[in-house]
């Protein structure tokens, strides 16, 4: 395996770094460390880039560093943002610690040789005195070095609090902790964050004589320009009580063509050649959409394991086709129930029921002379079978596994008939 930057490089990872990064990588692993902002209790999907980072690290052989921002959580870091954020309780702050380190374990080994370490900032921060700190990290930074930087420049017009002018030294601060605590030698980032690390670089430098090296991702936007990361304007999260794992799938199943082989690079652990493989796939077959599908079920698998991702791909083939309704498992009929409308009725409701007063319980009929008129139009299905007899009743035979029932209207209106016992 080629040693961390070559492979970085080639699958797209390397924005900015130290000079003397590829020479030091060369030498041998290495130990490094990336930050995380404890601000929600959940990371997202435009965190998965320097978590790639640290996985990649991990697997080349050097050692990851998770750094959860409990300590400069509480003071905010200005870096794209146009006003300051909202300091958060401790409380808060350490239970969105925690939530975040399951979903790290997802992507890298806390445990063997180059297990990975995570630390809270907070342990080291919280205990410093002021005074302490002025005299032993200030006093190497000059007013004019800070303002030279981006992270401060952005905010000088809309204004920038002391707390926040004084973040880059608290993340400068991190970054010679961990130099000499763990032997941390690397700290990555987004390239918005060069600023900040290349001040911690700084003061290594500094105080201890010795070099430390940056090295920065890409922020990521799409191919139409748009951030990526989100979805119908809101963030896809890593949590699945925010981001449902069905809408987790489609997010990635819905990847714009021209973006497909760069989120393969960057969000899988996939060989380029099999990356390479799988586009030319798609090239030779676009209808197959091959691509897409292994970059959605790569990284719904890997963040929701392999049991949840299999349902989800079964319940997007029930409503998209590849999949036979009378084959599916009750399973995969309750994920639906969370992304469509659904209907439950009692087994005694359902029994006898007419299809026309089911059209329109379920919503997908406005009254019993529009679900006529549909049913007469060839315009409903029950179970992916067109309703054509505007008498039809409903009986136990339409009940699928777990007592479900899927409607259609048209090719995109669905509703699921959950009869209860």
């Amino acid at each position: 395996m080629p040693d961390l930057f070559s492979l970085l490089s080639e699958r797209g990872f390397v924005h900015d770094a130290t000079p003397g990064l590829p020479d030091r990588l060369k030498q041998g692993p290495i130990t490094g460390y990336v930050g995380f902002d404890p601000t929600a209790d959940s990371l997202h999907v435009g965190n998965l880039v320097p978590v790639m980072g640290l996985a990649w690290l991990q697997r080349t052989g050097g050692t990851p560093i998770v750094v959860i921002g409990g300590g400069t959580g509480m003071v905010g870091d200005p870096s794209g943002k146009r006003g300051e954020r909202p300091i958060l309780s401790v409380e808060r702050i350490d239970a969105n610690a925690q939530a975040i380190r399951a979903q790290l374990e997802r992507f890298l080994t806390f445990e063997g040789a180059n297990a990975a370490r995570m630390r809270n900032n907070a342990d080291w921060l919280r205990p410093i005195r002021l005074l302490d700190f002025l005299r032993d990290t200030g006093k190497h930074f000059t007013i004019s070095y800070m303002l030279q930087k981006e992270s401060v420049k952005s905010r000088m017009e809309t204004g920038i609090s002391f707390t926040e002018f004084s973040y880059m030294l608290t993340q400068a601060y991190d970054f010679w902790h961990l130099f000499r605590t763990d032997d941390c030698e690397l700290q990555m980032g987004g390239s918005d964050q060069w600023g900040n690390i290349t001040a911690g670089t700084e003061l290594i430098g500094r105080r201890e004589g010795k070099s430390a090296h940056a090295l920065v991702f890409p922020l990521i936007t799409t191919a139409s320009g748009a951030k990526f990361g989100k979805s119908e304007d809101e963030n896809v999260w890593l949590d699945a009580e925010k981001t449902s794992p069905y809408k987790f799938y489609q997010f990635w199943l819905n990847t714009d063509d021209r973006d497909l082989e760069r989120c393969l690079k960057f969000f899988t652990f996939l060989s380029l050649e099999e990356i390479r493989r799988v586009m030319d796939q798609q090239a030779g077959d676009p209808g197959q959409r091959a691509a897409h599908r292994l970059l959605a079920e790569e990284l719904t698998s890997r963040v929701h394991g392999a049991d949840t991702a299999r349902r989800v791909v079964a319940a997007s083939r029930l409503l998209f086709g590849g999949q036979d309704l009378r084959a599916a498992e009750a399973t995969v009929f309750q994920t639906l129930a969370d992304e469509i409308p659904t209907l439950r009725l009692t087994r005694a409701e359902v029994e006898g029921l007419p299809v026309i007063d089911l059209l329109v319980k379920a919503g997908l009929a406005s009254s019993k002379s529009d679900a006529r008129r549909g049913i007469q139009g060839k315009g409903f299905s029950l179970n992916a079978e067109p309703v054509s007899d505007v008498d039809r009743i409903l009986g136990e035979a339409d009940l699928l596994a777990g007592g479900h029932a899927m409607l259609q209207k048209g090719k995109k209106n669905y509703a699921l008939l959950i009869a209860e016992s």
